[in-house]
């Protein structure tokens, strides 16, 4: 008896064949989605040398720069502490608030640029308006505060010499000012005094300028912690005071005029090294120089004589 072949109808072959390739393809797509989850988990839960190395650098940085926020905050209130008790001392000693000439100014201009930079133009138009009518307002203010000025400048006639104007000392880049009014530490006794005065570092026999007109009070040459001394009186309530020179070349009673030389620098008294320290007085009371410099500042070189005066600089006497 021969073979018997079974011949199954050819839509059943095409559907088991169909059905054969998608579990072929779902078994792929799985060991490719486990392959996928293997190398995750591998790459996510173990580091290679190299990314432990660097992962281990990047926590150091992190942890470097934690402590460095944290010192950078405290140094930052520190300084604001600084800054606020010398202010409170100058309110303290001087009545009245201290000078500002610091970045402040700068901030407010990029604020300003920001603000003015999203206004529309109609916005800018008003704003500019309004800016016009505030500089003339200022302009006719400022002109009356010159006239004002000019007539009390005329009122004085030749009285105007005699109050201090310049200078004691060639100082036209404003370098040799080393110690400004006001509380400093002691050179020697390495406590906090008042500096009544200030201090030019100057070379032993470099030229003392009296300046303004006056008469000569007092001459020291007596062993004394201010060294030869000269005093001038200026009338009107002024006098001015040069300590620590090494030659005087004026006597009591002696008439000078405003830019007369009168002695040379030295290191005479309690001196730390060779200066001039050179006081203003007014009605008795001693004042900071500095605004008594108008005769040859600007008020850009005002402005920087102040920044030097504020920088925390050691007097010499």
């Amino acid at each position: 008896m021969g073979k018997r072949f079974t011949q199954y109808p050819p839509s059943i072959s095409r559907s088991s064949r169909i059905w054969a390739a998608v579990r072929c393809l779902l078994g792929n797509v799985a060991v490719f989605a486990l392959m996928l989850a293997g190398f995750y988990l591998l790459f996510t839960l173990f580091d290679t040398p190299e990314q432990h190395r660097l992962r281990g650098q990047n926590d150091e940085l992190e942890a470097e720069f934690a402590r460095l926020e944290m010192r950078y905050d405290t140094v930052e209130q520190v300084l604001d502490n600084v800054i606020e008790r010398d202010k409170n001392v100058f309110r303290i000693l001087f009545e009245s608030e201290p000078y500002d000439f610091d970045d402040s100014a700068s901030e407010q201009r990029w604020d300003n640029y920001d603000r003015l930079s999203q206004m529309s133009e109609s916005e800018l138009y008003r704003e500019l308006n309004e800016r016009m009518s505030g500089l003339e307002r200022n302009e006719h203010h400022l002109a009356r505060l010159f006239e004002r000025i000019g007539a009390a400048s005329d009122s004085l006639g030749s009285k105007a010499n005699n109050i201090p104007a310049i200078q004691p000392v060639l100082n036209k880049e404003l370098t040799l000012l080393t110690a400004p009014y006001g509380m400093l530490i002691h050179p020697f006794y390495k406590s906090l005094v008042a500096h009544q005065g200030v201090d030019y570092t100057v070379p032993t026999g470099s030229r003392v300028f009296a300046t303004a007109d006056g008469t000569v009070k007092e001459v020291k040459t007596r062993k004394t912690t201010s060294g030869r001394t000269i005093i001038i009186n200026h009338g009107g309530g002024y006098e001015t005071q040069y300590s620590h020179l090494s030659r005087i070349d004026v006597k009591k009673g002696q008439k000078v005029r405003r830019g007369d030389i009168i002695g040379l620098t030295g290191n005479s008294g309690l001196s730390l090294s060779p200066h001039l320290h050179y006081e203003v007085r007014f009605n008795g009371m001693r004042v900071d120089p500095i605004h008594y410099f108008f005769m040859e500042l600007t008020p850009h070189d005002y402005q920087r004589i102040i920044k030097i005066s504020q920088s925390g600089m050691q007097s010499f006497d």
